[in-house]
């Protein structure tokens, strides 16, 4: 059988934002285990500082070929550095230091998606249909079920704190930056985009950074907090944000927004195959759930002309 353009397109896109969700996995227990060494906008800007040196010899060559087009939509990709860049991390960040993990991951993960559902609705006239609702949905009760441990007792004591607001706020900023990158101007590269709005982030949290730098403890730098701003850097930023991104042109924010819904599921894994913990049956319900969805989710595209 003879695959079509658009269904390779499918398959990659699907394949990028699998594994961008993979390399994010470890992103929260990662800032979460460093929130007592580094204040949470030193952790940012130094991730998106790593970021922007690391990618700089690759899209420089393009910067310089693409540096008008940069110009001519430099008000857009402001508001992509705001939104996926200054603002999505930091607020994760800050709020790891007030609300609890199954907080931050059941608020993060389950809006997020619905926040862009929304906004690829109304910005960009993507009307989800029936399916990709229902697979949102199940998605949604896969989360739920992982994160509650199938206990309505966890649901019922969840309540919002002021970190869960921070989270709330990443979340619709993430959200925001999914929509708008569906919007990228056609004569900018990948890598010369990623590089631009890498370099702006960094620059718009340069006041705060300064601030918490004045006004925190300063941090506790040790070879294991360098190699976790490595990781940050380069895997978590550079690599995750490019198959994000790649995944976004090919089959659009809201579905591969979605997708973000297999962080806590490979959440899981990392928990047993880095700390030994065990598998149980909740955990193969809610990611069979979560896989449901997506399968659903990601039918309706294909059978409206391959959208």
């Amino acid at each position: 059988m003879t695959i079509t353009h658009s269904a390779k397109d499918t398959y990659a896109g699907i394949a990028l934002a699998v594994l961008a969700a993979v390399i994010w996995s470890g992103n929260f227990v990662v800032a979460k285990g460093v929130s007592e060494h580094i204040g949470p906008v030193s952790l940012a800007f130094f991730r998106w500082f790593t970021a922007t040196l690391l990618i700089a010899p690759f899209a420089w060559r393009r910067f310089k070929e693409e540096k008008e087009v940069v110009r001519t939509h430099a008000k857009y990709l402001i508001w992509v550095a705001i939104s996926g860049i200054t603002i999505f991390n930091t607020c994760i960040y800050i709020a790891g230091h007030y609300t609890s993990a199954i907080n931050m991951a059941l608020i993060g993960t389950t809006s997020s998606p619905i926040f862009a559902t929304v906004f690829a609705a109304v910005f960009l006239k993507d009307r989800p249909g029936r399916l990709r609702i229902t697979g949102m949905l199940i998605c949604l009760s896969g989360i739920l079920l992982l994160l509650s441990r199938g206990s309505w007792q966890t649901l019922q004591s969840f309540r919002f704190s002021t970190g869960d607001l921070w989270v709330l706020t990443g979340a619709i900023a993430f959200a925001a930056y999914s929509t708008l990158v569906r919007k990228k101007p056609a004569g900018l590269s990948s890598i010369n985009f990623l590089f631009v709005i890498f370099a702006a982030g960094t620059l718009l949290l340069v006041p705060f950074f300064v601030a918490e730098q004045l006004t925190a403890a300063p941090a506790a730098w040790s070879l294991s907090l360098w190699g976790i701003i490595l990781y940050l850097g380069a895997g978590a930023s550079v690599t995750a944000f490019l198959c994000w991104n790649l995944s976004i042109q090919k089959i659009g924010a809201g579905r591969t927004v979605l997708f973000g819904n297999l962080i806590p599921v490979f959440s899981v894994l990392e928990a047993v195959w880095l700390l030994g913990e065990k598998i149980n049956r909740i955990h193969i319900i809610s990611g069979s759930l979560v896989i449901l969805g997506l399968i659903l989710a990601n039918t309706v595209q294909k059978n409206k002309a391959g959208k």
